[in-house]
């Protein structure tokens, strides 16, 4: 059986974000790909006018379909373009993997009033370090981070889903809770809070607990990759 594992980094990142995972994975003979985002290559010319559709369109580009199995894994802002990935081709995804996030609402976007071209990490390292998101991470790579993040495209950021397919809820899905325990993902997403909201709907989620950071790819590698060895075996 020849299983493909898609590896999707979150904003300000690109494939190299997840180099050791797919280190850890590729010797256990699966199919790793880990992508660049439309948007989030370093030279980007078109940065500006990337939307999360054109990042889905990629995600789905890069889905192999003679693949016996597909598991996709999207970690943080990327949980945009995967939701889109999972409404509108859901028979290409076997098993997702939300990695410190969660799927995307109808309706919703990261952040509706963000009007800027891009959001810049700068932006926000100040309120990422004081909120513990960057924990367990070492000096060099929060160096490394910072050297080479790039802008994430504003449409991106600002532009709300739109989601027509209940099969996106079927598809069996694992949540890697780092940032905060499984249990306050469940009791937040079951108030109502916005980034979770949707977290209910589906109906075959596995939550997980990895505790660390927001960037469990860097500070727990080799754990993240077994977890994800774990869910590309599950459900067969």
């Amino acid at each position: 059986m020849r299983t493909q594992i898609v590896l999707v980094p979150g904003f300000w990142l690109g494939e190299w974000a997840w180099e050791e995972v797919a280190r850890s994975l590729a010797p256990r003979g699966y199919a790793v790909d880990a992508l660049t985002l439309p948007g989030q290559g370093p030279d980007d010319p078109n940065r500006a006018v990337v939307t999360p559709q054109d990042q889905a369109d990629a995600v789905v580009a890069a889905l192999d379909p003679s693949a016996d199995r597909r598991v996709l894994a999207v970690h943080s802002g990327a949980a945009i373009p995967g939701t889109l990935v999972l409404d509108q081709r859901p028979d290409l995804v076997d098993h997702m993997v939300w990695v410190d996030t969660a799927p995307s609402a109808d309706g919703t976007a990261m952040d509706a009033d963000f009007s800027a071209d891009v959001l810049l990490l700068d932006d926000r390292w100040e309120d990422e370090l004081a909120g513990g998101s960057m924990r367990d991470l070492t000096d060099e790579q929060l160096a490394t981070f910072r050297e080479r993040a790039v802008p994430e495209p504003g449409l991106v950021v600002s532009t709300p889903v739109r989601l027509t397919d209940d099969a996106r809820h079927d598809v069996p899905g694992t949540v890697v809770c780092t940032s905060f325990p499984a249990s306050d993902f469940r009791s937040y997403a079951e108030q109502g809070v916005s980034f979770l909201k949707a977290l209910p709907d589906y109906r075959a989620l596995t939550y997980v607990d990895l505790p660390t950071g927001h960037w469990p790819m860097w500070s727990r590698p080799a754990e993240l990759a077994d977890l994800l060895d774990e869910a590309a075996r599950a459900d067969r």
